[in-house]
Order: C-alpha cells, then sequence, then structure tokens
C-alpha cells in the first residue's frame, strides 16, 4: 500500500514559509485547534497548487476522496490517486497539486490534540500515504465523519468545541487503525492477518454459540495448530482465549446494562448451567457475575 509511484526530487531550499495554515502565517492560540476545509476551497485559491511550506505545530490529513494528486513530502514526490489519506507532521515540507480538480478534505490538527492519546502518535512518525481503496466500509465511515466535523465547525452552537474534538479524535482513531492494520500486514504477511482477520469476524457472529477452536478452524479451512500461531503472534492470545474474552466482554456488558437475571444472561451466552456460568465467569474475571453487577452499580468495575 502507499503511494503510486514515489519519485525523487532536486532539494528543497533551505529557507521556507512556516504557516498556521497554507497563506496565513500567524499563531494558532487556541489549544485544541481542529481546522476543516473541502480541498477545493484550499486549493482552487491558489490555481489547485499548494506551494512548499511547513507548519509549525500543527499535522495534517488530506482526505483524498476522488481524483489525483501530486504531493511533494519533503524532497520526494508522490503521485496518488483517491481515495487515499496523506498524513504530514508538523514541520515537515510538503507541497500538493491537485491536476484533476480533487474532491476531499484538508483536516489540520494541533499538536495538543495529536499528542493526547499514545495511540495517535505513531500515525505522525512520518510523513506517509494510506490507501482507502480496500477499505470501502472504513472509507465511509471517515466520509460521514468528516462530513459530520465539517458541520459541526460551520457555526458556534452549545458544547460546539467538545463535539468538534470528539469528532476529530474519532477521524484519528479510525485512520490509526488502517495504519495498525497495514503495520501487522505487512510484518506478519499477508495472508496470515487476512486469516486473523477473518478468525476475528467469525467469532463475532459465533462466540454466543461457545464454537470450539478445532470449528473454527474448519470454517476457515485451515489446521487449529496454525490459527493458534497467528493469534498468538498477532494479539498476544490463544484463539481459545480471544474467544473467551470476546463472550466474556459480552457478559460484562449484559451484567452492567441489562435488567436479566444473571441466570438468563448465561443462559443467552450459552450457559445452560447457571452455576458453571458463575464458575467460568469467576475464572476470568476473579469475582462472580453477582458481584461484578453489584460493583457496575456502584461504579466500581475492576
Amino acid at each position: 500500500m502507499g503511494p503510486h509511484r514515489r519519485v525523487p526530487m532536486k532539494s528543497l531550499p533551505r529557507e521556507l514559509p512556516r504557516f498556521a495554515l497554507y497563506g496565513a502565517n500567524a499563531p494558532i492560540d487556541n489549544a485544541e485547534f481542529v481546522h476543516i476545509e473541502p480541498i477545493e476551497a484550499h486549493s482552487r485559491p491558489h490555481d489547485w497548487h499548494i506551494g512548499a511550506h511547513r507548519h509549525r505545530g500543527l499535522y495534517q490529513l488530506v482526505f483524498l476522496m476522488a481524483g489525483r494528486v501530486s504531493a511533494q513530502v519533503e524532497n520526494m514526490l508522490w503521485q496518488c490517486d483517491g481515495p487515499t489519506v496523506i498524513a504530514v507532521p508538523a514541520e515537515v515540507t510538503h507541497a500538493f497539486s491537485f491536476p484533476d480538480h480533487a474532491a476531499g478534505w484538508v483536516l489540520t490538527l494541533d499538536h495538543h490534540i495529536v499528542t493526547s492519546v499514545d495511540l495517535f502518535t505513531p500515525l505522525f512518525e512520518r510523513a506517509q500515504t494510506l490507501r482507502l481503496h480496500e477499505a470501502p466500509e472504513l472509507r465511509a465511515r471517515l466520509t460521514a465523519l468528516l462530513a459530520e466535523l465539517a458541520a459541526e465547525a460551520r457555526g458556534p452552537r452549545y458544547g460546539q468545541p467538545l463535539m468538534v474534538e470528539w469528532l476529530a479524535r474519532s477521524i484519528l482513531l479510525l485512520v490509526v487503525r488502517l495504519d495498525t492494520e497495514r503495520r501487522l500486514a505487512d510484518e506478519s504477511g499477508r495472508s496470515d492477518f487476512e486469516l486473523f482477520s477473518a478468525f476475528r469476524a467469525l467469532v463475532e457472529q459465533h462466540y454466543r454459540a461457545q464454537w470450539l477452536v478445532a470449528r473454527y478452524a474448519d470454517e476457515l479451512q485451515v489446521t487449529a495448530a496454525r490459527l493458534n500461531r497467528v493469534c498468538l503472534r498477532l494479539a498476544g492470545k490463544s484463539a481459545f482465549d480471544m474467544t473467551q474474552d470476546r463472550l466474556l466482554l459480552e457478559a460484562c456488558r449484559k451484567l452492567t446494562y441489562m435488567p436479566a437475571s444473571i441466570a438468563s444472561v448465561g443462559e443467552e451466552l450459552g450457559f445452560r448451567d447457571p452455576a458453571y456460568f458463575s464458575r467460568a465467569f469467576k475464572k476470568l474475571m476473579g469475582i462472580t457475575p453477582r458481584q461484578f453487577r453489584e460493583r457496575a452499580l456502584h461504579g466500581t468495575t475492576p
């Protein structure tokens, strides 16, 4: 994955303009600064060409949803087709040309947002591109969130700063997921990553039925041993532990948010014997389902 073509370029001049936003050489005083605008609004006033510049303390995500872009990043030229995300760290020299009058969004984030959660920072360890061609569901979610963020940012509303921050963090997290999955696929091999992803999807469908690992392996047309090796490498847990974790997560949700009896919760999750459900739950959580529910009601869950 990544840019379609990378071409080395001549070195850029040592002195380059530093902008808060392109063409606005002014400091940003808002500690939780978020700015979003369509690529067209960002680029049309400059004849669809954004000259080489860098941002002090600001990070950018360019969501190219349609069209093409020539992205000059430091001394490299990336030729990208949409849909693609381009991540630009602070202080990295970059320039964009949109020959096909591209469509998408430019999201600019203050360093306080990017560094507020450890999950976000690896995304900006270096400038990079992330293709969305093979992720239609993620692309649809990003498109919806970007539109929501743009709508929220148009004018002052009650609670607007909080909503803008939530939406920006949601967008960041989805892009981080894409980046993380790509890295896992690169490190573990595409076939192992696809097997792991297919296993997780099957667990989500059948965890209530408490399938054995062998049945999952048969469904995936691999051996149980290989499935376990892949799970241990990518998740640090066995395939069985992953099925139990999903079952436990659902049990905790139902005990916390549903008024059903503990026996009913256990039966819905495939435990016909309430005593066995209680023993299995305590083995994994260290407390009984009743104790967990009582603590949840008082806000003291483990």
